[in-house]
């Protein structure tokens, strides 16, 4: 159980809730405990009392009316005992369960916040299905642990504490026998908690494995419907079903052996007491109510013994499934988040011999590469598919860090700066965009806190980025609900949704990463046009395939295979007659000559 010592903290945050809890269990088994004796007394009395009307030889009609009072006085006590420790289950479940669901609550808070914190590398690493696991259906399995595994342990505990000292002050030697056949049920638990903490790591791991192919077979459901492979991802699905199910009888099968076992074990226990206890009755020592109060104990350990598999199967699930989250909890998230806060572009963004790399098996994606970014100016990246350009606006964005050199803003180390103050100065259109499940108002507000006020604003920054007569198509306009991911607008849409998005946060920095690929050649330039009023008042950085796009930055950095192999100002670059931006520029220019030929 070392994995669920992490959830120590939450126990200690619901102390509370859960001593009330152990309050009301004790005096739910108190008042449990008081009906075998109570039966006992009834036994007992109602048998003296017929024995000694037999011996008088009083009138059978009295004696019946005798033990109907003696019946229905005792029957009375024991349905009070029941009514009582009925209420106080009431409310252990009130504390302990509610306690478990207050922390399922904060432990998924906890996850999902850790997740935002974790950064790039993290998520090119872990799939989106594994994600949602670990903190939907291992969550879930933990709350198990700490409601209803818990309370069934306590009830347990306090329960076996206070029938077996009150059978051992009955009668120590037929106690003993009674509780002959228990060790046997710990030692069977002992000998198989190791076979269900394993196969229930290997269950989750494969249920992580089918919601991954799940969420991605949806994600992509078009792609699939175009080619018509629905066949395949069908027997695929089936196939790690079939796999799922096959692991999951396994585990069946192991705890399916608790159940029966149990209950064979404390059928035995009432066998047991019956036949020593009627020796002891035979030899004087015994009452015929005494067997009678020790097959209720017997019977009152049924569940909370049958239990004891069921228990140890969830905690062993539980340990498994918070190792899972654990596991993921204890990953570093990104760093200086403490960071300085005094962050201010006042000048320059300096890549000194930057080198960066994915992971230690590939070789650099970039290589020292060292240019400046001036405050007000533009900067334009171009290069062909795998030169390196998005990992350069990653490492603008701190979403990586370099491998080697370094990236300054003004002097100070970017690196020792909050990142999240740090990247409040950029403005961000990716190259893969990303729109929500929302109106597109809210998708357009998204990056700014508090969002829009003003619905003017949000119509300008729709305007600036060609989107806003599409927009007006829609018969709810702004209020329109988009699809997952977007899906119910154009490519060309998308992008300058996200556009209108990154505008809008009024940013110090705008970083446009090949978001016009989707847009025509007269949509670009419409953009461009009413980007260039914008790119006067701020520093902007424009990342693309084509030379149109990035011509009219005041500096152009051409990238091949993650080298700077030139840059300059455009009529710089033309003068370069065998340089790969002069061939390119002139290759795009001809294919546009071409198109737009009737």
């Amino acid at each position: 159980m070392k994995a669920l010592r992490y959830l120590n903290k939450y126990l200690f945050k619901y102390k509370f809730l859960l001593l009330a809890g152990v309050f009301f269990i004790i005096c739910s088994n108190i008042f449990a405990i008081l009906i075998a004796p109570i039966v006992r007394t009834a036994i007992d009395t109602i048998a003296e009392d017929i024995q000694m009307y037999s011996i008088l030889n009083m009138d059978r009609a009295l004696l019946t009316a005798h033990i109907s009072k003696l019946a229905l006085f005792f029957g009375s006590l024991v349905l009070a005992s029941a009514l009582i420790k009925g209420v106080f289950m009431y409310f252990m479940r009130q504390t302990i369960i509610v306690m478990s669901r207050n922390i399922e609550y904060d432990l998924k808070n906890e996850i999902f916040n850790h997740y935002q914190e974790l950064g790039a590398a993290f998520y090119s690493k872990n799939y989106t299905g594994d994600l949602m696991n670990r903190i939907s259906e291992d969550v879930s399995r933990v709350r198990m642990y700490l409601g209803p595994a818990i309370m069934y342990t306590i009830n347990l505990f306090f329960l076996f504490t206070l029938v077996i000292s009150v059978m051992v002050s009955i009668n120590p030697h037929i106690t003993l026998y009674v509780l002959l056949p228990l060790p046997l049920l710990s030692i069977s638990i002992y000998f198989a908690s190791e076979v269900i903490n394993k196969r229930s790591d290997i269950l989750q791991a494969k249920l992580s494995d089918i919601t991954t192919f799940a969420q991605e077979t949806f994600s992509g459901i078009r792609v699939l419907k175009s080619f018509a492979v629905e066949k395949w991802f069908r027997n695929a699905f089936e196939e790690q079903s079939e796999e799922y199910r096959k692991r999951y009888l396994s585990l069946v099968k192991v705890n399916a052996l608790f159940f029966p076992l149990t209950l064979m074990l404390v059928g035995l226990s009432v066998v047991i007491t019956i036949y020593v206890g009627g020796k002891e009755v035979m030899n004087g020592t015994f009452s015929f109510g005494n067997i009678a109060e020790y097959v209720i104990y017997v019977n009152m350990l049924t569940w909370p013994v049958a239990s004891l598999g069921w228990v140890t199967s969830i905690v062993q699930r539980a340990e498994a499934s918070q190792n899972r989250i654990n596991e993921f909890l204890n990953t570093e998230p990104e760093r200086n988040h403490e960071g300085i806060l005094d962050v201010a572009f006042k000048d320059t963004i300096h890549f000194d011999n930057v080198s960066f790399r994915y992971d230690q098996e590939h070789d650099d994606v970039l290589e020292d590469l060292t240019f400046n970014l001036k405050k007000g100016s533009s900067l334009g990246i171009i290069g062909t598919t795998g030169s390196g350009k998005s990992t350069i606006a990653r490492l603008f964005l701190r979403t990586y860090s370099p491998n080697k050199g370094k990236i300054t803003i003004d002097g100070q180390d970017i690196e020792q700066l909050n990142v999240k103050v740090y990247r409040d100065l950029y403005g961000y259109v990716p190259q893969d965009i990303f729109l929500f499940s929302d109106t597109i108002r809210h998708n357009i507000e998204f990056g700014v806190k508090g969002g829009l006020t003003d619905q003017e604003a949000v119509e300008q920054v729709a305007r600036q980025a060609e989107v806003h007569d599409d927009i007006l198509q829609f018969p709810k306009k702004y209020d329109t609900m988009l699809g997952e991911r977007g899906i119910s607008l154009s490519g060309g849409q998308k992008q300058r949704v996200a556009i209108a998005r990154a505008l809008a946060r009024e940013p110090e920095i705008l970083l446009l990463d090949d978001c016009m690929s989707a847009v025509d050649t007269s949509t670009e330039a419409r953009i461009k046009a009413n980007l260039r009023e914008i790119m006067a008042k701020r520093t902007t950085i424009l990342i693309s395939h084509r030379v149109r796009t990035v011509e009219d930055c005041d500096e152009i950095i051409v990238l091949d295979q993650g080298r700077i192999v030139e840059s300059g100002t455009l009529e710089s670059l033309l003068k370069n007659e065998e340089g790969w931006f002069r061939r390119m520029y002139e290759m795009q220019k001809s294919e546009e000559e071409v198109t737009s030929q009737p």
